[in-house]
């Protein structure tokens, strides 16, 4: 393929991807406003007319707010490739540090940094204006700069060894550097999958506490007892410190197991409707959702990596996207900046293929969680979140299909509604 070809497939993706995302976004922004006045049947003896219309507005606002982001984000995408941002980014640290790999973890910290800069006007607004204006947003402004602070020491922490791992693996295993690469990445990903929320959040983020209501923890051990799973501790995440919206989920793997409630949820739910939405969790949990997910994502990063393995030893990889290759210095840290830039762009079309899957499992879980407990305590639970959380009741189908992984609202309870049916027939 020539450099020129591959620029037109690049720009031709690029429109195709961004007008898509333009139109699901107005079709979300009409459905939600058409439906903004009356509450759904099935919900109209739970949840208020003003309820849901601030979920409406809530979405609405969003998905705005999602659109000035996506100008944004298309923007810098063809700055930092067709115009030469990074062709020029990575002139100038040559100047610095000469061809080699401390040019190349440079080239990838100095993307990082640039990239966070340009959005953090972004991160800003979503924080301190729109979860402000709904209510949501607990963060103090100093909260908040220390969090960006230790997320970024952190990041620079685990993920500049890293790095260096990946560059020296490709320069140096041969052709089939990525089976290395890909092997060193999932071994990563598992010890974060066991850090991050068991060590690291831990400590630098959040404060866990265990679970001090004895009847609510009985009431959690039975549902654990009855479903063969078996945990190392109750834990009470203060995540009020930082937003009204609630959760529960459980980490680790093995004996190490941990069920984590966010505050906000123990406040909210009844011990009824606590125990259905850990019974889901735990439906994922023995289900084995999990290792499928992880089986599926190890599986497409083996893919993606072998298709980086061809892409960056092609000249037009590189030029058709307003990069000169260099010739006596590995080009690695650029071919990887590239390919995490623009695979989304041809990707993007097959996000309804993960939904489908995740919602599969979504109603699998509830399911579990019906059989396990009681399916009206999480209608209940659902509900409330919802409410909590401001979320639409009545999403747009074709937006809902490309970005949630969660079934609809009505179509989540009417299924869950159906296992109340055969209940009690």
């Amino acid at each position: 393929m020539s450099s020129f070809a591959f620029s037109v497939l690049f720009v031709v993706f690029f429109v195709l991807t961004l007008g898509l995302r333009f139109w699901l976004a107005n079709r979300q922004i009409r459905h939600v406003l058409r439906h903004r006045g009356r509450v759904p049947d099935e919900f109209a003896h739970k949840v208020s007319l003003e309820t849901h219309q601030k979920a409406a507005d809530y979405t609405v606002a969003r998905t705005r707010f999602g659109i000035a982001g996506l100008l944004w984000g298309g923007l810098m995408l063809v700055g930092f490739t067709l115009l030469g941002g990074l062709q020029a980014l990575s002139s100038a640290l040559l100047q610095v540090a000469g061809p080699g790999m401390l040019h190349q973890i440079l080239l990838v910290a100095a993307f990082a940094i640039l990239s966070g800069v340009l959005d953090l006007p972004f991160d800003y607004y979503r924080q301190f204006v729109l979860e402000e204006r709904f209510g949501f947003n607990k963060m103090s402004r100093g909260l908040w700069l220390m969090d960006m602070a230790k997320g970024s020491l952190l990041g620079a922490a685990l993920g500049l060894p890293l790095l260096w791992v990946v560059l020296t693996l490709m320069e140096k295993t041969g052709p089939l550097w990525w089976l290395w690469v890909w092997a060193v990445l999932c071994g990563y990903q598992l010890l974060m999958a066991v850090l991050i929320p068991n060590v690291i959040q831990p400590l630098f983020f959040n404060k866990f506490t265990p679970l001090s209501d004895e009847s609510l923890k009985s009431r959690i051990e039975g549902l654990m007892s009855r479903v063969g799973f078996a945990s190392k501790g109750l834990f009470v995440m203060d995540g009020s410190r930082r937003s009204t919206h609630g959760n529960a989920y459980f980490s680790g793997f093995g004996a190490a197991k941990r069920i984590v409630f966010f505050d906000t949820l123990i406040e909210r739910l009844s011990p009824h409707e606590i125990e259905a939405v850990l019974a889901h969790e735990l439906g994922h949990f023995k289900l084995r959702h999990i290792v499928k997910r992880i089986v599926v994502m190890f599986a497409l990063s083996l893919a993606f990596l072998a298709l980086l393995g061809y892409l960056k030893e092609q000249s037009w990889f590189y030029t058709g996207l307003g990069v000169t290759p260099m010739l006596t210095a590995p080009n690695d840290a650029m071919a990887l900046l590239l390919f995490m830039l623009v695979l989304p762009i041809f990707t993007f079309v097959l996000g309804p293929l993960n939904s489908i899957t995740s919602r599969k499992h979504e109603f699998e879980a509830d399911a579990f969680a019906a059989k396990h407990s009681d399916a009206s305590h999480l209608v209940s639970a659902l509900v409330k979140m919802y409410e909590d959380n401001a979320s639409t009741l009545t999403p747009d189908p074709v937006h809902s299909a490309f970005y949630d992984s969660h079934p609809p609202a009505s179509v989540r309870i009417a299924h869950l509604n159906s296992h109340l049916g055969a209940a009690g027939a």
